[in-house]
């Protein structure tokens, strides 16, 4: 059976400190508590996904130590096709630190492992063109970076998502525009926008339209989207909530609206349910404890735009 989504991207352990405050060099911070969770930017937006009723798969790697083992069981268990991860003796899964303060902000220091190291011959190419989307999200090193520019050369039927993070924004549009170029949708954020094309998100988006993509949708934050095809675009205001930690909520927030593409929904409606999803990622700590199922979504007026 065709799957809806496969996410390529880095698969971590998300070790989060929850402090007073975020402090830059210098200073001092208390921890008011610790947790762990399974992460990963594009596990995130698959788990969401999965947990629609999408029919979603992933391609990454991890190693035979603890960690690794966690990080695929908490995918098996959501449903998640798990025949495309790599798992290797050698090395050691992705640890991802994280530090989230008392208004949800957070800072993310990535130790990646054997995410980095990923070489196309570890690929099942028939496995990765078995779907409608491929969501893509960053790796830190350059190899698997590579890697997914020549998986992409490969699938050229699948339509691509891509959720570039600060990481890949850093590279500049040239070093990105294998993946650009074949782009159905992008979601940065404002900032990364701003970065990757040196505009703010109006002008910035037109010029990631220039080259070759049809969608763009910026996350705005606390202003919610900005979403556009070229010939419509629309500022989508966010669902007010209380922020209890950010940590995934760009995530679910492409999640949502790449389960608006899937369902054939328009654009506009695509962008309502990528915050309803952000805004349901911010009530609760980590990246996927707030990502809801389908069957908890028992608001009408919500309902309604599912």
């Amino acid at each position: 059976m065709k799957l809806d989504t496969i996410g390529f991207g880095a698969l971590n352990l998300d070790k989060l400190f929850f402090v007073d405050k975020i402090v830059e060099g210098g200073g001092e911070s208390a921890i008011r508590r610790y947790t762990e969770s399974a992460g990963g930017s594009a596990a995130n937006t698959i788990v969401g996904l999965a947990r629609l009723g999408a029919r979603v798969g992933f391609i990454g790697k991890i190693s035979e130590d603890s960690e690794g083992r966690y990080l695929l069981k908490s995918l098996s268990i959501e449903n998640v096709d798990v025949k495309g991860i790599s798992v290797v003796k050698n090395g050691k899964s992705g640890i991802v630190l994280g530090f989230i303060d008392d208004s949800g902000e957070r800072s993310l220091y990535v130790d990646p492992g054997v995410n980095d190291t990923i070489d196309i011959t570890e690929i099942d190419l028939n496995y990765a063109v078995n779907c409608e989307y491929m969501h893509l999200t960053s790796f830190v090193g350059e190899k698997s970076f590579h890697t997914q520019i020549k998986v992409l050369e490969e699938i050229s039927e699948v339509k691509i998502s891509l959720d570039p993070g600060e990481l890949y924004v850093r590279k500049g549009l040239k070093a990105l525009k294998p993946i650009i170029n074949r782009s159905h949708v992008i979601f940065p954020n404002r900032n990364e926008l701003k970065t990757l094309t040196g505009k703010d998100f109006k002008e910035g988006s037109r010029i990631l339209l220039n080259n070759g993509v049809n969608i763009v949708a910026v996350k705005l934050g606390s202003r919610g989207c900005f979403v556009t095809d070229g010939r419509e675009e629309h500022l989508i205001d966010p669902y007010e909530v209380r922020v209890v930690d950010s940590t995934g909520a760009g995530d679910a927030y492409c999640a949502g609206f790449l389960f608006g593409l899937i369902k054939n929904k328009d654009l506009y409606t695509c962008g309502k349910i990528g915050n309803f999803l952000a805004a349901s990622s911010i009530k609760a700590e980590g990246a996927r404890k707030g990502l809801p199922k389908y069957s908890d979504i028992d608001n009408m007026t919500i309902r309604d735009i599912f």
